[in-house]
């Protein structure tokens, strides 16, 4: 290291999806004052700490266009094998031609291929040296789709495992994916648990006023019919939000809020979130129960006395689910379908700025994931501030913890 004072980091993937690599690039510029080379697909806009930094320049790839649904299955066998092939000569464009010569390649993986074979191409090119940075195994994410006795899987494996086993040095997340490279792959892995920037923090009742302004408009669009949120919002001043309110320079949390819990997801089938669903669906109908309701009770009376600011023992629940992702209009049509009373949920993209702020916000944080490979640790954990009932939670859900959101309030308030 340092005999160019470069370091190259590859993502085959969308960068502003990719924190654990931000976070690594940034790391490479401020704490060794290396000059960082990104690679990587365009598509959502990194962290500002990442565009600003005068030492990490960012080469954007052209994306790979999404297959259509209708294509005919014959042709989908030729497409996977013509996808990496143009990602390989791709990558070797980008990696050979297009930057400076690096001290070293980090790339992410998955995916493997081809993005390990051309790395390692690479770095034999330019005599630098190949890390890899281990965040999962490609072949479990293909066997979802597959089936783990496909040919594919097996050849994608195999590939994965000879190109990891020529790295110079690898990185993982967890120490059960480091006995696993060590034992079954004879790959010697460092642990680099991920550490949250400084930038997520819990967040302020100024920068909640001025986040929640900014989200109002999607915040009033509910997912079909009016919900518990949007019809509160109808009669709302313009120095206040669903959650706030401004009285001269001061911020205030509205006493009538709902609970808002926040969960992040890439919208795939590794995150199962008709379970989210459910349990949101079985507080609904607890709440109605103890408090002796039956599906005759005027809704219109309800959504009435929310707008007035009436306070319910039990309070509402606004779920705030971030990402993009293939499966999120499928999920989004089982939303409109629930016509639940006192639970909303919404839908949303946010900023790099924005999404820390946020999960600050939440009163509580929901991680769906679930590991293709059961070795790595969830993508997406909130750090969350029970703001009513002083209580911090490190949260990244199961089944059984997922259950344990909804009730939560029933038992603090018991």
């Amino acid at each position: 290291m340092g005999r160019r004072g470069r370091a190259c980091v590859v993502v085959l993937g969308d960068l502003g999806r990719s924190p654990r690599m931000q976070y690594q690039a940034l790391s490479l510029a401020r704490q060794m004052s290396l000059e960082v080379d990104v690679v990587a697909y365009g598509g959502s806009k990194p962290h500002a700490a990442i565009l600003e930094h005068p030492s990490i320049h960012i080469h954007t790839m052209t994306q790979w266009p999404t297959i259509p649904r209708g294509l005919p299955k014959v042709l989908k066998p030729v497409l996977l094998l013509l996808k990496p092939l143009i990602q390989f000569f791709m990558l070797l464009w980008f990696l050979c031609v297009k930057i400076a010569s690096p001290d070293v390649f980090l790339v992410q993986n998955p995916p493997s291929v081809p993005t390990l074979v051309a790395v390692k191409w690479a770095s034999s090119l330019r005599r630098s040296a190949f890390i890899v940075d281990w965040h999962n195994f490609g072949y479990t994410l293909l066997s979802l789709s597959l089936g783990r006795r496909s040919h594919f899987v097996s050849i994608y494996r195999w590939i994965e495992k000879y190109y990891g086993k020529m790295a110079n040095g690898c990185l993982c997340v967890t120490q059960a994916m480091q006995h696993e490279l060590a034992q079954n792959w004879g790959i010697k892995a460092t642990v680099l648990y991920d550490q949250p920037p400084e930038f997520f923090h819990p967040t302020s009742l100024e920068e909640k006023h001025e986040l929640f302004c900014r989200l109002n408009k999607i915040l009033h669009q509910p997912l079909g019919v009016q919900d518990c949120v949007s019809n509160g919002m109808e009669g709302q001043k313009a120095d206040e939000t669903i959650f706030t309110s401004l009285a001269g320079i001061d911020v205030f949390l509205k006493p009538n809020r709902p609970a808002l819990v926040v969960s992040s997801t890439s919208w795939t089938p590794d995150e199962d979130f008709g379970i989210l669903l459910e349990a949101a669906l079985m507080y609904d109908r607890r709440v109605a129960a103890i408090l002796n309701e039956d599906d005759s009770t005027n809704e219109e009376v309800f959504l009435k006395e929310i707008s007035d600011g009436k306070q319910y023992l039990y309070p509402r629940l606004l779920f705030i689910i971030t990402g993009k992702g293939p499966d999120k209009e499928s999920y989004e049509e089982k939303i409109r379908r629930l016509r639940l009373k006192r639970v909303a949920f919404r839908t949303m993209w946010l900023s790099a700025e924005d999404y820390p702020l946020l999960l600050g916000s939440a009163d509580l944080g929901v991680c769906l994931h679930t590991s293709s490979s059961g070795l790595d640790l969830p993508m997406k954990v909130c750090y969350c501030w029970y703001s009513r009932y002083s209580l911090k939670l490190l949260w990244t859900c199961s089944v059984v913890g997922c259950l344990f959101v909804l009730f939560l309030t029933l038992a603090l308030k018991n």
